[in-house]
């Protein structure tokens, strides 16, 4: 079934939160796509309690403060989400675009709106050549449902917070091992205390080491190939979840035939439309001359755009600007 809208965004990160306010003052309706399973994006994946000093009015706000806010501030335009999936094409219809997830999700909208940071963010994979014949059968990189590791043998790779956090939490119902390349860990010293205790404890292993191949075992099982210090060594496992953080890459962003720049997407700045009419770009993941990368920097492009977008979605009517202190329509909407 294909699920129809004016707008999609591709990126539920503060600037494609704000573009949902600034489009539905408007009555231009919104669909969000992103692959993260939750709303905020880099505020809320990387750095939830992080002080952010610039944004105006606000002293001092963290990441998920500023992500909360603005999913309030948009509650009265009813916006969907779409999380966990990844936007792999585009097509050009009658209507607009229809984009196709992947997870084979449709959405077909008059314009779309890639606010999408400086890109996807994608896990950071150890260097095992046959690693992608494993993944989502025995190798996970993140974990969406604890129950299907209970009970089970598993094999956590990592030295930062999600390897320890994931170790002391899983290991209160299955049996896990820690491998990382050194005994130093980046973790907060909780977690690390937390681990250590375990292990001596006898309820978690650690195994110093770095991962070198993957083999298929019995019983469902895979065996993993790790070496230290030059010396071979193998364990067997139900599953292994590598936690070694994650990077942007621009995907497949990058083949929508998008004129780019330093793999950012160039935009004029009067509408920041992309070079592909109806596909517009704001926030990190464009580029103009002046281009400052800053929260504050996309929200004023959201504006812009929204104006624009306006006659995509309503080719036979009249934009008359109105300020939210002093429209009364504006005002009902807003539900104040």
């Amino acid at each position: 079934m294909i699920e129809k809208t004016d707008v999609a965004i591709i990126g539920a990160g503060p600037v494609g939160l704000f573009a949902v306010f600034e489009l539905g003052l408007l009555n231009i309706n919104c669909h969000l796509i992103d692959n993260l399973d939750k709303v905020g994006g880099q505020c809320a994946e990387l750095y939830p309690e992080k002080p952010i000093y610039d944004i105006p009015s606000r002293p001092v706000v963290t990441g998920q403060e500023l992500t909360d806010e603005l999913i309030k501030q948009i509650e009265p335009f009813k916006p969907k989400f779409h999380l966990n999936q990844q936007v792999e094409k585009i097509e050009k219809t009658s209507y607009g675009w229809i984009v196709e997830t992947s997870i084979g999700q449709k959405i077909e909208a008059k314009c779309l709106v890639v606010a999408a940071g400086a890109g996807s963010f994608v896990p950071r994979k150890p260097p095992v050549e046959n690693i992608d014949n494993f993944e989502n059968i025995n190798v996970y990189y993140a974990i969406r449902d604890k129950a299907k590791f209970e009970g089970k043998e598993l094999l956590i790779a990592g030295g930062g917070d999600s390897a320890l956090d994931w170790t002391n939490e899983l290991s209160k119902n299955s049996k896990v091992t820690l491998i990382h390349r050194r005994k130093e860990f980046r973790a907060a010293p909780d977690s690390v205390s937390k681990m250590q205790e375990l292990e001596k404890n006898g309820k978690i292993n650690f195994l110093q080491g770095q991962i070198k191949q993957i083999n298929e075992s019995k019983n469902n099982k895979i065996k993993i190939i790790y070496e230290k210090d030059g010396i071979i060594s193998d364990v067997e496992v139900d599953y292994l979840l590598p936690f070694f953080g994650l990077k942007m890459e621009l995907g497949p962003i990058s083949e929508w035939g998008l004129n780019l720049h330093e793999n950012l997407i160039k935009v004029d700045t009067e509408k920041f439309e992309t070079s592909t009419p109806s596909i517009f770009a704001i926030g990190d993941i464009n580029w103009y001359p002046g281009k400052l990368k800053l929260i504050l920097s996309g929200f004023h492009e959201a504006a812009l755009m929204a104006q624009e977008v306006f006659k995509y979605c309503f080719p036979d009517k009249k934009n008359i600007f109105r300020y939210t202190t002093s429209s009364k329509e504006l005002q009902k909407k807003l539900g104040v």
